[in-house]
């Protein structure tokens, strides 16, 4: 080494901060080759006492250089936290394994315990997590408290192994009495994917002991986000969930809604950029009027969301005494709906907690319904779609085994809504109300339909005028009896159905006719129904007007009275 380099290298350790227990080399630039190129560093590491935390980050590491750094740490049995993040900058990625393995067999020799591990910005693939397989396997994590893996281009089969590490690591912690506890997760821009999502799911499941998960720009799409869903409800202490520039869209949202349920010390929530949409905006509306009492910031921009829905958002962060921030930016408002977002949150007095809303991409197109099936026809997807959606509402998963099977439909009451008619309505006599037993609100698509069947028998006859309100009224204390989020998944369904919401997927709109809004003004005056679903309505009937035209003079009934409910 040229004396020269030799004098720049003392140069910049003797600006290194040394304290603390911690011995840093933060970002001094080093090109550090070999064993002559580390020889005062590894000179400061070996009588460094007490060493605790070894800062290696903004420096570019060659093997025989860490293997020089390795032999140093093999006496360290102190150290706790190694951030190692941007540290091969220009290796060849068959370099960067070697060194790693030198660097945890050194860790691993000297009995260290770590609690914190950054190794951020590591281009190195699923070989890089090879590199650290049998570190994360070993003793020295099982006290692992913050993993960092951001940026690292860890992929599907990295995911893989480094799921199986944990897991393993977790098996043999919970052997000595001491199981694994991670609370911070940090793998954005990996190229996860489903398939890597999945994997890890499982080993966060099994921890329980999450409290920040980060895993942004993933390419994860719905099937992935319903797996993490379900790990996330495994772990209580969630503090932060950072999903963002991911692809969920309605199963998706709803799986995570879902499991947001059972979460109460969520302070942030990002997901923005992934493709909520209206209908998974109205079930996170739901969760966020029954539960997370602590959080402090939603991101749902560029979500392709519609005033209206932004709006029963807005609502319904209106009491949330910790709310700081509320990102809504880059949606589908117009800019009327952007200043009757403004507006609302200025007259909750919530208005300086509003992002702001410059990127807005305007009211969608009507030709766009037809656009919003590409994920729902996903054939990578091999899960099945119709099981999941009636997973993803259910009250509680963990008891559905136990529920009592859903009667058979009588001949009569399946006659009737193969093909509605008063007539046969009027025949079932008191069994009428046996209708309630054949709606789920597991099943808001069926729901729905057997609501509009019967609503659109309304007419003026007395008889038949109260059969069919008493049916309604039967059909709905059921369908809004159970969560928030079971009764605004039914109605975002039935709204989608009268034309008053896009949705996804292949669900047809019904012809509205004059009765099914009729039916609705009644139920609406009734104690059973909530006067915040009552608000969901106005909002949604006072945006989409155009749809109910074929029914003015019952839209205006109903409007009139949804007015009168939520003032």
């Amino acid at each position: 080494m040229a004396s020269d380099d030799i004098a720049q290298l003392a140069d910049a350790l003797s600006k290194t901060h040394v304290g603390d227990g911690e011995l840093s080399y933060k970002g001094l630039g080093l090109k550090l080759d070999n064993a002559e190129s580390v020889e005062e560093l590894v000179r400061e590491i070996e009588q460094y006492q007490g060493l605790r935390a070894l800062r290696l980050e903004g420096n570019t590491v060659g093997v025989d250089a860490a293997r020089a750094i390795a032999k140093a740490l093999e006496n360290k049995d102190l150290l706790q936290r190694c951030y190692w993040s941007d540290m091969f900058t220009g290796r060849l990625r068959s370099e960067i394994p070697t060194a790693l393995r030198s660097l945890g067999s050194a860790l691993m020799s000297a009995g260290a315990r770590l609690t914190e591990l950054d190794l951020s910005d590591n281009a190195f693939g699923p070989d890089g997590v090879k590199g650290i397989e049998q570190l994360l396997k070993s003793s020295s994590c099982h006290t692992l408290r913050e993993l960092k893996l951001n940026n690292c281009g860890v992929g599907i089969g990295g995911g893989k192994i480094l799921a199986e590490a944990l897991i393993e690591c977790h098996r043999k912690s919970s052997a000595h009495g001491a199981p694994l506890k991670l609370r911070v997760f940090i793998a954005g821009r990996n190229r996860l994917e489903n398939e890597g999502a999945r994997a890890l799911a499982k080993a966060f499941q099994l921890m329980g002991s999450l409290e920040e998960v980060h895993m942004p720009q993933n390419g994860i799409n719905h099937a992935g986000v319903i797996a993490l869903a379900s790990a996330m409800r495994h772990n209580p202490e969630l503090r932060v969930l950072n999903l963002n520039d991911n692809t969920f869209t309605k199963r998706g949202t709803l799986a995570m809604a879902q499991a947001l349920r059972h979460l109460r010390n969520v302070q942030t929530i990002n997901f923005g950029d992934c493709l909520v949409r209206s209908e998974g905006a109205i079930a996170l509306a739901a969760v966020l009027r029954e539960g997370l009492p602590i959080l402090k910031e939603l991101n749902l921009s560029f979500g392709e969301i519609t005033e209206a829905a932004a709006l029963v958002v807005a609502q319904a962060v209106a009491d949330k005494p910790d709310m700081e921030k509320v990102d809504l930016n880059g949606n589908c408002l117009g800019e009327e709906g952007c200043e009757a977002l403004r507006e609302h949150m200025e007259h909750m007095d919530r208005g300086d907690m509003l992002a702001s809303l410059s990127d807005d991409e305007g009211e969608p197109d009507e030709d766009d319904d037809e656009n919003n099936n590409d994920d729902e026809d996903d054939a990578s997807d091999d899960c099945n779609e119709d099981e999941e959606d009636d997973e993803i509402v259910k009250e509680d998963e963990d008891r559905k085994d136990d529920s009592p099977a859903k009667p058979q439909c009588p001949a009569e009451i399946s006659c009737l809504l193969s093909c509605p008619s008063a007539e046969k309505l009027l025949q079932l006599g008191e069994t009428r109300t046996d209708l309630q037993q054949q709606v789920d609100s597991s099943d808001p698509h069926k729901a729905a339909d057997v609501l509009l069947k019967i609503a659109s028998l309304y007419s003026e006859d007395p008889e038949t005028k109260a059969a069919v309100l008493e049916t309604i009224d039967a059909v709905l204390k059921k369908l809004l009896s159970g969560s928030d989020l079971q009764s605004y998944c039914f109605f975002s369904t039935l709204l989608v159905m009268m034309g008053l919401l896009k949705g996804e997927g292949k669900m047809k709109k019904v012809s509205l006719v004059s009765g099914q809004l009729l039916c609705l003004e009644h139920a609406v005056q009734q104690e059973y129904f909530p006067r915040h679903l009552a608000s969901l309505l106005h909002t949604f009937m006072s945006k989409n007007g155009e749809a109910l035209e074929s029914c003015s003079s019952a839209s205006e009934r109903l409007s009139s009275t949804l007015e009168k409910k939520c003032h």
